[in-house]
């Protein structure tokens, strides 16, 4: 059975590049009868933010990806796992403890950076048997392969192999015991039985890292698809000016969810000439074939153009709910077909009635002061 997980980090809010990844995950799951979950990696204790967690949370209800587990999965408790595998690798001295200080480590990537050469640890801990120096809390590495090659292949961009040489042996556990990002991604995806990440491809380095983790502990290595980026209109990376903004900002503006979930399928995804998609009809026809391995630009006139499309396309009983107006039954029907043809968010649909109800008004008034 395939499952798919998201893992948004609270250090933020969750954006329109996140939801789409989980979109992208949600439909692939579904859509061959597999699960869906959802994971907080808050491990990073310094940045997290319990709104931005409660906001993912709230977002997820909004937009109605409904994810499988029982319970969402949140990093922070399971320092105990990860302490326990940190230990296994120690035991079977795939990781080492390393008591060079930052520093050193700073010396030494200067100096590299002077000769030309690409800053990185130089193992000098990796087979250390003398005394440890005093005064020095140490880190874990994990042991990686010294030559030979990484290999996977990426569903959406074939086969990639990443040399040795190009990885050295990273830090799994801080001096302060708490473990780092690769190494408790692996263990998660591998403990909560995940078979396929999709994600986006700035994570692709992360990749090679991860399946020396899952090599090391024996765990089953999930299949991979790495996602291009959303760029904005000049082929940049998407900043908040351009459209990056939380989900939940969205709904404030007025858009529909089903409109925003049908905008983020395209920004990657095609079939054919259709544009518009029902929830049924996403779960019927996504597969990764036909994600797009080109980047996808941010294009604020076609979400509009869809969610004036799903404004029209709502019953008005879900309109005035959405609003929250109780319109008299001889003017419901009257007002609703004239404004919501030309609005463009739930915003603009509610002012446009709040406008004509105030003229309509006015004119009583004036009839009765004649």
């Amino acid at each position: 059975m395939i499952v798919t997980r998201f893992a948004p980090s609270p250090t933020g809010y969750l954006h329109i590049g996140g939801l789409r990844t989980a979109l992208f995950n949600f439909l692939y799951a579904k859509a061959n009868k597999g699960k869906f979950l959802l994971r907080i990696e808050d491990t990073d204790f310094n940045r997290n933010s319990i709104e931005a967690t409660e906001a993912i949370i709230e977002a997820f209800d909004w937009v109605g990806l409904n994810y499988d587990n029982d319970e969402i999965v949140y990093q922070s408790k399971r320092l105990d796992v990860y302490k326990k595998y940190i230990n296994i690798l120690l035991e079977k001295k795939l990781a080492y403890y390393c008591y060079m200080s930052k520093e050193e480590l700073d010396i030494l990537r200067e100096q590299q950076k002077k000769e030309g050469k690409t800053p990185r640890y130089d193992n000098r801990y990796r087979d250390f048997n003398g005394i440890p120096p005093s005064g020095v809390k140490p880190v874990v590495r994990i042991k990686a392969p010294l030559d030979g090659n990484i290999e996977f292949v990426d569903k959406l961009k074939g086969k990639i192999a990443i040399n040795a040489k190009e990885l050295d042996d990273f830090i799994i556990a801080r001096s302060d015991g708490t473990p780092t990002y690769n190494f408790v991604v692996a263990i998660d995806d591998a403990l909560m039985g995940i078979t396929d990440i999709i994600r986006g491809d700035d994570h692709l380095t992360n990749t090679p890292k991860q399946i020396l983790v899952y090599k090391a502990i024996d765990f089953k290595i999930p299949n991979f698809c790495h996602i291009p980026m959303i760029l904005n209109g000049d082929g940049k990376k998407l900043s908040k000016r351009d459209g990056a903004l939380s989900v939940m900002e969205y709904k404030e503006m007025g858009y529909l969810a089903e409109a925003l979930l049908n905008f983020l399928l395209r920004l990657g995804f095609s079939y054919g000439d259709k544009e518009v998609f029902s929830m049924q009809e996403m779960l019927d026809l996504f597969t990764l074939e036909n994600l797009s391995s080109s980047p996808s630009i941010y294009n604020e006139s076609k979400l509009l153009w869809l969610n004036n499309l799903y404004i029209k396309n709502t019953q008005n009983k879900k309109l005035e709910e959405l609003l929250n107006i109780n319109l008299e039954s001889s003017k419901k029907e009257v007002l609703l077909k004239e404004t919501k043809e030309r609005a463009n968010t739930l915003i603009e649909l509610k002012d446009m009635i709040d406008s004509i109800l105030k003229k309509v008004e006015s004119m009583m008034k004036n009839l009765v002061q004649k």
